[in-house]
């Protein structure tokens, strides 16, 4: 994958699922911003997605 599609995807993503997440913002009143945080990377399968993307792009700036 190169730079500009990993780019694309990520913000796709972000767009599409993170950007208006309901579920985001109750855990933001129930838990705060850290708790709400750690259930994007944990539990969120968009999460888990975003940070296969984001490894992904960390490959190509390491080439």
């Amino acid at each position: 994958m190169d730079k500009v599609t990993v780019m694309k995807d990520i913000d796709e993503l972000h767009d599409t699922y993170c950007a208006d997440c309901l579920v985001i913002k109750q855990l933001r009143k129930e838990r705060g911003k850290p708790g709400a945080h750690r259930f994007c990377i944990e539990a969120c399968s968009v999460g888990e997605k975003l940070q296969f993307l984001g490894e992904e792009l960390l490959k190509v700036y390491s080439k």
